[in-house]
């Protein structure tokens, strides 16, 4: 029996893209943890700290600050973004409703826009007394202070609210799919049982798109932990009033590009790619474990 030759052709067809991988993200992910582990003075100066930037990032109380709102954010989008975006779906699911593609695209819209774009319309949206909402809110409860400041002291429910605005019909388009592909004869089985239509949620839709649900809510958290362009412009350049709105990236960009300390930024960097690898390994085992049930 003749040894096989080696295959040459599959390497060839792969070879640009790993060339493409290799040069912008094996060496950027290795030439940034060289980097965690030295200190920057500038573009040319570096010393070997080793895990000391590790350390000093554990008791640094301006990344727990940016950590904190990060986690703050994250939640309080979870909690109302992905309910509206399931409610949303839910409605423009059913059959009859009138004008639904045009519906769907009015609240799918929004994700098409920028978010440099959505941050420069939001904030004159969120001013004290000319401001939209404040205007909007005063209007139907007269109990409403106009003077309400959005961004100095509830900086994070201002940009949940952005956020809102934006994915809510992003995430509806995964739970529409999801819900489309719901066997009918399930539902009309339950009905026949004399399920009502929380009980027909409950029992029949929520299991079939549990694996959509877990998804968009791994993507959600992911996007919020990266959260920057909306919280930077829309609070102009900066973290805020009392660093209110400091997010981790924001912390990180200052830590790098304003300071000149690309290591420790690069220790930052590392901590949250860490967390959102370990997020995600958490939320896959969890699936797992629902589908072994």
């Amino acid at each position: 029996m003749r040894p096989q030759r080696f295959n040459f052709a599959p390497w060839l067809f792969l070879a640009p893209f790993l060339g493409v991988f290799a040069v912008f993200t094996i060496w950027p992910l290795l030439r940034s943890f060289v980097l965690a582990l030295q200190q920057t003075y500038g573009p040319g100066t570096t010393a070997w700290v080793g895990l000391r930037n590790f350390r000093f990032l554990a008791t640094d109380p301006l990344f727990w600050t940016a950590a904190f709102n990060t986690l703050q954010y994250t939640l309080g989008s979870l909690l109302i973004q992905l309910p509206v975006a399931l409610g949303l779906a839910l409605l423009l699911n059913r059959r009859g409703l009138r004008g639904r593609g045009v519906l769907r695209l009015t609240f799918f819209a929004p994700s098409l826009v920028g978010l440099p774009f959505v941050a420069m319309l939001f904030a004159p949206i969120f001013e004290k007394r000319t401001g939209l909402l404040n205007a909007s809110l005063h209007w139907f409860f007269p109990l409403w202070d106009p003077e309400f400041a959005w961004m100095s002291e509830y900086v994070m429910s201002a940009l949940i609210l952005a956020a809102l605005w934006i994915y809510a019909g992003f995430n509806m388009v995964y739970f529409l799919a999801a819900l489309q592909n719901v066997p009918g004869e399930l539902l009309e089985a339950a009905a026949m049982d004399g399920a009502g239509p929380w009980q027909r949620f409950r029992h029949v839709i929520l299991p079939e798109i549990a694996p959509v649900a877990g998804f968009v809510t791994l993507l959600s958290t992911i996007g919020s932990f990266q959260m920057f362009e909306l919280s930077y412009i829309l609070l102009n350049n900066g973290p805020g009033p009392e660093n209110r709105g400091l997010t981790v990236m924001m912390y990180l960009y200052q830590t790098g590009f304003l300071t000149g300390d690309l290591g420790y930024a690069s220790a930052i960097g590392w901590v949250l790619a860490l967390t959102l690898m370990g997020i995600a390994l958490f939320q896959r085992r969890l699936a797992r474990r629902y589908e072994n049930r």
